[in-house]
């Protein structure tokens, strides 16, 4: 019996500009902690090979500090790992890996395949068949010579690429890095581990998707996992195992408030977020002044707990009701234009009425909330 451990997407160095810069800095930092769980889980699991499926590090241009981190996070695990480049760490002539080589950052149980050629790992049985990147996109598939790749009679054949299985994932992603979706059966694998597309993801019994250790987007695609990958013999179907890998949950939120109950809710799903969400909020629909200012200390308290919260409220409208009006205390001329608006809501111009007023009175609102008043 063979154990694989089959990860991918590792992206270390990879920067969160839509993030405030202390969020930013603490995803970035969860990158590595996802590593070192990985190598945890490795070693815990007593695995004879880990394999990284390409994209170890987000750009080519990360600072020598985090190459030499990075296999500083994988040193819990002491047995083989091989690590294959992807599209954002392409093996170029000057690359990461020139870099990792020059500085001799990378452990002697670690070995990156810079080349399309066989791995022999005679101490357990395993041929690894790596597939590299040479260049960040490439249209021709570069698992072909998998095929007619000769390995030591009874050796397992593992194969290692990073792309797009053809008519699997979404079609936007399918033309750069393409890999035949019956390469497992062509070439004789007795897995095929994969990387490039974020979460988990079975293409047939033999060929996989890790996804990425630690969620770094809004999408719902299965990802924070790696595979644990079990090996009974050459020619046996494998047993793959998902694992949860990630620290922290990524999900995005759409909230429309159509009726007042719908305030309520909205308040207990803000009030529900906790320090290991980040989440992408949107608001629509509309509000009285008393709702949106509950909304708003609601997402300024949930930003206080949650890992990280972006909110739009773009599309919220704001509808003052008549004690929203009255409590504004707005004497004089604004008091006369709020009284205009208030009336023509009910002529032809009701709907540019209603969204003056509400401009209105959101201005006037956060103007006392300044000074301090209250309504």
């Amino acid at each position: 019996m063979i154990k694989l451990l089959h990860t991918a997407d590792w992206q270390i160095g990879k920067l969160f500009g839509q993030f405030e810069p202390d969020d930013a800095a603490l995803l970035a930092e969860a990158r590595f902690a996802a590593v070192e769980r990985l190598a945890k889980l490795a070693s815990e699991n007593r695995v004879d090979l880990m394999l990284v499926a390409g994209d170890v590090f987000d750009a080519q241009g990360v600072a020598d500090k985090t190459i030499h981190r990075l296999f500083h996070s994988m040193a819990g695990f002491e047995g083989p790992s091989i690590l294959l480049p992807g599209n954002h760490d392409a093996a170029l002539a000057e690359s990461v890996w020139t870099r990792a080589l020059r500085l001799k950052a990378i452990p002697a149980n670690v070995t990156v395949c810079l080349q399309p050629e066989p791995v022999l790992l005679e101490s357990i049985g395993v041929a690894v068949l790596p597939a590299p990147l040479t260049q960040r996109h490439t249209h021709t598939d570069l698992t072909e010579w998998f095929a007619g790749a000769e390995t030591p009679a009874g050796m397992l054949r593992i194969g290692l690429a990073h792309g797009s299985v053809q008519g699997i994932l979404p079609e936007d992603i399918d033309s750069p890095n393409p890999i035949a979706p019956e390469r497992a059966g062509q070439a004789r694998l007795d897995y095929l581990a994969l990387g490039d597309w974020h979460g988990t993801k079975q293409v047939d019994p033999r060929t996989w998707y890790s996804g990425t250790p630690e969620t770094d987007r809004f999408r719902s695609n299965e990802s924070g996992r790696a595979l644990l990958v079990e090996l009974s013999e050459r020619g046996a179907l494998p047993a793959v195992t998902p694992v949860a890998t990630g620290q922290y949950r990524w999900h995005s939120e759409a909230l429309a408030l159509r009726v007042p109950s719908d305030v309520e809710l909205a308040l207990q799903k803000i009030s529900a977020f906790g320090p290991a969400d980040v989440v992408q909020l949107e608001m629509s629909g509309q509000t009285d002044l008393d709702g949106y200012r509950r909304l708003c200390a609601a997402i300024e308290q949930a930003r206080g707990k949650a890992r990280s919260l972006l909110a739009d409220l773009s599309a919220l409208r704001l509808e003052p009701t008549a004690e929203d009006i009255d409590a504004l205390k707005a004497d004089g001329y604004l008091g006369e234009v709020i009284a205009e608006l208030r009336a023509s809501q009910d002529g032809a111009d009701a709907e540019v009425a209603r969204e003056a007023l509400a401009l209105l009175a959101g201005i006037l609102d956060a103007q006392h909330a300044k000074a301090g008043g209250s309504l």
